[in-house]
């Protein structure tokens, strides 16, 4: 009778569990909730109804910033909800560290189902690596959504262009189009540089609720650079291709104080190829250190950014890279931390043994 009382009191959960099942759940369906608003501002972003309706009237709402100026609506919308979901992620992983033995026991025989075969490996072999059937659904989701922003930013932006709006700027129909075109690829590439920094934050509080490790996201950081880089590089091509045939090369060497720096611009893409060319498999591996220093031009790609779009519109990319700075100088503070060598000595291989103190100081 013991030992089935003790058996029973392992798989019932005490109150005190229940309850911070109850707690965790309900940050999990709140942060579900401002992600899937957070999606939805992404999928609003180049309708008209977007722009028309909603931008307008939350500007006479909220009006002004005191800070931020125009900027604070941005702040608030794109950049305030990431920062909340990071909040929420750390309460909630203060919770799932004070459970008992008996509530991880039973967490472990409830697993599995439909989610656990969702995670197992469905390609191994492929240019993408080994992904389960969960990341090839977001990762389909993820280019639709760009696919999305792209033709419904064209859709507005084409009919807008007729022969007398491009005639008064001196230019041909296509040519209008073209940097109608190249305006927006580069708008739809800002969806891709607002999670760029968030699989490589090391010490994420929203990698550990999904289930993941910044280990296991670093392929979903790689996928996301193609995509960015792609997508800029034809930003740029366009352009360039733009002012050959509109006979304004020159405006390759101008910044405009005013408006957006073209030389900002080129000088952050051109860092962006450095990095993009050197985390190539074959140059990875053969030369790692060349790939490992030069993605530190990321601060010269972020820096030159800003002075390119302006701080105002920065905001909507800025949530991701103010975790990764954040998590960068956390663990600049912790690497200070002295560790005390125990022993050292040589082995007969020409390698060098080295034990150190578990304990700090």
């Amino acid at each position: 009778m013991d030992h089935k009382s003790a058996r029973v009191s392992a798989k019932t959960p005490s109150s005190g569990d229940e309850f911070k099942d109850v707690i965790k759940g309900l940050i999990k369906l709140l942060m579900l909730v401002i992600f899937l608003g957070y999606v939805f501002i992404w999928i609003l972003m180049p309708t008209l109804i977007y722009r028309t309706k909603w931008l307008p009237v939350m500007r006479t709402e909220f009006g002004f910033s005191t800070y931020f100026g125009l900027a604070g609506l941005t702040l608030f919308m794109l950049m305030f909800p990431m920062l909340l979901l990071a909040c929420l992620g750390c309460l909630y992983l203060h919770l799932k560290k004070q459970k008992t033995n008996n509530h991880l026991i039973r967490e472990k025989a409830t697993g599995g189902g439909v989610l656990a075969a969702m995670r197992r490996p469905m390609l191994v072999k492929g240019p993408l690596g080994i992904v389960s059937a969960t990341e090839l659904i977001f990762l389909a989701m993820f280019v639709a959504l760009l696919l999305w922003n792209f033709f419904i930013y064209l859709r507005n932006a084409f009919p807008m262009i007729t022969p007398q709006s491009a005639a008064k700027l001196h230019q041909k129909i296509w040519q209008a189009k073209l940097e109608a075109m190249a305006i927006r690829i580069g708008l739809v590439g800002n969806a891709c540089l607002a999670f760029l920094f968030i699989p490589v934050v090391r010490g994420s509080s929203l990698l550990p609720v999904l289930g993941l490790t910044s280990e296991s996201s670093i392929k979903y950081h790689i996928w996301l650079g193609h995509l960015l880089m792609t997508i800029f590089t034809v930003h740029g091509l366009c352009f360039v291709v733009y002012w050959a045939s509109m006979h304004e090369i020159s405006q390759m060497v101008t910044w405009s104080k005013t408006e957006m720096s073209n030389v900002a611009g080129e000088i952050a893409l051109l860092s962006g190829l450095v990095m993009w060319a050197t985390s190539y498999p074959s140059i990875r591996r053969r030369f790692f250190e060349v790939f490992f220093y030069s993605h530190y031009l990321y601060i010269i790609f972020m820096f030159f950014y800003v002075l390119h779009v302006g701080i105002a519109f920065c905001f909507i990319v800025l949530p991701g890279f103010y975790m990764f700075m954040v998590d960068r100088f956390l663990r600049f503070l912790q690497s200070r931390d002295n560790v005390r060598l125990l022993s050292a000595r040589v082995l007969s291989s020409n390698t060098a043994e080295l034990t150190f103190s578990k304990a700090k100081g």
